[in-house]
């Protein structure tokens, strides 16, 4: 107990109640070329939904790496994802980047001069982190820049940004007299008939000029922008809202200035439509938010009460590319706030540029629009807009495929999952075999800087496309080829080849590698039985979403491969397909050649080493050894309850914790384990008797 000064009484606690925890097992990582999402960094997606919605629809540029993910997460829930790209010029072919939303034209930038260094990396923001450290010297560097999409690729152009920040841009009524007497809206109006999709309007001249007449028509023409829309009708015949698609230039006679507003739908009301007061224009999103931008509680509160800084944006794909359907809201933020320092009544930020950061799937805030600019709420003044901001958002390109890009950008990628530390992960999966003569170099890789290194994952890996497509006769030599180019090791796992499935979102057949499959099924088998169970076999092998195989191998070809360490995937007619195997790619015989011993091992190890930390900086003597055995025991004991094991022996004394190893300061547990084998060869013996020999005379002589 703790020593006392002076008497009292003094209170301890001791915490020996710890266990051996459980660990998790089913964590995979891919790293490859997606459409969108994060560059070079870990993120963790529950779902082929999920997947789809963070990092794109597959394309022909990226088919086997995004199905690869997919296909495992139709058996388990958690997949994280390192997309890689080229993004600056030092890579080979075209540069990957973000689209950007620019109020000019590009002066410095264009489709010619894409491989401008400066250009590349201006527009191109990677990650959340990436943004931080670049978007002062993207303000630096155009100053008509707005907005940025969220992450690199060409499916960024789709995207449409629209931001109301005043009541005049929520809405306005255009006039058809200027009020000062000049002008007249006794000839002038506004005129559609039934059936049309041309607004047609008319400023007439009164006691002034046909130059008044054009410059006011101009005027009223510039507070109009497609996308909005134009209210026509009244309370007799009804009301409806057109939407613009163009404006067409003022012309004029001598004694009326006119324009036309040419508008995505025709007018359908009863009867023609034609009015001297004028016409209401809307925001084209004036329906998704609840009331035009005002002032903010905080503002009123707290800033400058004559001010309203309020302001609504809205995301649009413009194109469909992100849903298939054009024009789409993607994200609606309204009533955000100018002001920098504004909070919600929760206490939550609202201004308005860490709002959309923050929260955005889409799109990086870059400046402040003109005339709408930001700062404290005691010190913002009014918006001077009168028109909303709308910007299609351009110059977003994909880099190269998953073929073709540099080989370093992956395996940096993959790097990302080196060190146990930083993120824990099980199942590693390669997705499309590259580099090197065979298509070893990545898997290669992976097993010696990842699997090797961290010794708590395994490495999933199937032969290169070629080698079992369109190769038949040949397939099971070249899938032997691909193995005899790979290390021998325990912590790697090699299939067949290829499968052939249905690609929902491009309605065509791909075929795509069955490394997600095989990792997949060792997930299914954690969550049905155990991870030292086989995740081979027809109770736990059956693969999904598949049509054929590229390779289906008989017994003569099973033979060849399994013999060489590869596990067939075979499809048994009524039976289905099903993982034929569970070797891992050791080559010396070892109990350690099976995936069931080897995740048996990583399991044990994982959990008890998590355990046994707990131990570091005690003292090295008889009691902190008989807590180390009865920490681990009881977690053995457990896992043989559950077929895990044959038998085990824990050894923790001073037989192998000597003086010298105490002297030493290190602390030594022995763990003995007799690990269960999984079944791979069957022998049934039928033996023939005669009528009168009695059964206990002939059983065991066979």
């Amino acid at each position: 107990m703790p020593f006392q000064v002076s008497p009292g009484v003094n209170v301890s606690e001791i915490d020996l109640t710890t266990v051996v925890p459980a660990v998790s097992t089913t964590e995979g990582a891919l790293a490859g070329v997606f459409r969108w999402g994060p560059v070079e960094q870990r993120v963790l997606v529950d779902s082929e939904a999920n997947l789809a919605a963070r990092f794109g629809k597959p394309t022909n540029h990226n088919a086997e790496t995004f199905f690869t993910g997919a296909n495992f997460l139709s058996y388990g829930n958690k997949l994280y994802i390192a997309r890689v790209a080229n993004t600056t010029s030092t890579n080979t072919g075209i540069v990957c980047r973000n689209a950007i939303a620019n109020t000019a034209a590009l002066s410095d930038w264009s489709d010619a001069d894409n491989n401008t260094s400066i250009d590349n990396a201006r527009y191109v923001v990677k990650n959340t982190d990436h943004y931080d450290n670049s978007i002062t010297s993207i303000q630096a560097g155009d100053g008509d820049l707005a907005y940025i999409a969220k992450y690199p690729g060409l499916i960024g152009n789709s995207l449409k940004i629209s931001v109301c920040d005043s009541s005049a841009a929520y809405s306005s009524l255009a006039n058809l007299d200027n009020g000062g007497g000049n002008l007249s809206t006794t000839l002038g109006n506004v005129a559609i008939t039934v059936g049309s999709s041309n607004v047609t309007v008319n400023i007439a001249v009164g006691n002034g000029t046909i130059a008044n007449a054009v410059t006011y028509a101009g005027t009223v023409r510039s507070g109009i922008t497609a996308g909005d829309y134009i209210e026509v009708g009244n309370t007799t015949i009804g009301l409806q809202y057109l939407k613009v698609s163009s404006v067409a230039a003022v012309t004029n006679t001598s004694t009326v200035a006119t324009f036309t507003i040419v508008t995505e739908d025709v007018y359908g009301l009863s009867t023609d439509y034609t009015t001297a007061v004028g016409f209401t224009r809307k925001w084209e999103y004036w329906n998704a938010v609840d009331a035009a931008p005002g002032q903010s509680a905080y503002q009123a509160n707290f800033g400058n009460t004559s001010v309203s800084d309020e302001l609504h944006v809205v995301v649009s794909d413009h194109d469909g590319l992100f849903t298939g359907t054009p024009g789409t809201i993607l994200e609606v933020f309204n009533n955000m706030s100018r002001a920098s320092d504004a909070k919600t009544e929760d206490g939550a930020t609202n201004y308005y540029k860490t709002v959309i950061n923050t929260n955005s799937n889409y799109i990086w805030w870059v400046r402040d629009r003109s005339g709408a600019a930001s700062g404290t709420a005691a010190a913002i003044i009014n918006s001077t807009t009168t028109t909303p901001l709308s910007l299609e958002f351009i110059g977003g390109r994909d880099g190269l495929d998953e073929n073709n890009i540099a080989l370093a950008s992956v395996l940096t990628g993959y790097d990302m999952f080196a060190s146990a530390e930083d993120v824990d992960v099980s199942l590693i999966l390669t997705g499309t075999a590259r580099g090197g003569s065979n298509g070893e170099q990545t898997p290669n890789y992976l097993i010696d800087n990842i699997a090797e290194k961290r010794k708590d994952c395994v490495v999933f890996v199937s032969p290169q496309k070629a080698d079992v497509v369109n190769a038949a006769g040949s397939e099971a030599t070249n899938v032997v080829t691909f193995r005899n180019s790979l290390r021998s090791t325990s912590y790697a796992v090699l299939d067949s080849g290829y499968k052939y499935q249905y690609d929902k979102y491009n309605d065509i057949y791909r075929w795509i590698p069955l490394n997600g499959d095989t990792a997949g099924l060792c997930v299914r088998t954690d969550d049905t039985r155990d991870p030292w169970w086989s995740p081979a076999g027809f109770n736990r092998g059956q693969v999904k979403n598949i049509v054929k195989l590229a390779f289906n191998p008989r017994q003569a070809d099973r033979d060849i491969l399994y013999k060489a360490g590869v596990n067939p995937v075979v499809t048994f007619p009524g039976q289905g397909t099903v993982l034929y195997g569970d070797k891992t790619l050791l080559a010396k015989p070892s109990a350690f050649d099976r995936i069931n011993v080897r995740r048996l091992f990583i399991v044990l190890e994982k959990a008890i080493a998590t355990a046994t930390k707990f131990t570091l900086f005690e003292f090295n003597d008889d009691f902190t050894r008989a807590q180390f055995r009865n920490l681990v025991e009881p977690f053995l004991r457990d896992v043989q309850g559950r077929r895990g094991i044959y038998d085990f022996k824990v050894v923790c004394d001073t037989t192998n914790n000597t003086g010298e190893v105490i002297d030493r300061n290190e602390f030594i547990g022995d763990i003995y384990i007799k690990p269960a084998k999984s079944i791979n060869f069957i022998q049934l013996n039928f033996v023939a008797v005669r009528t009168g020999v009695e059964f206990s005379e002939v059983v065991g002589q066979f």
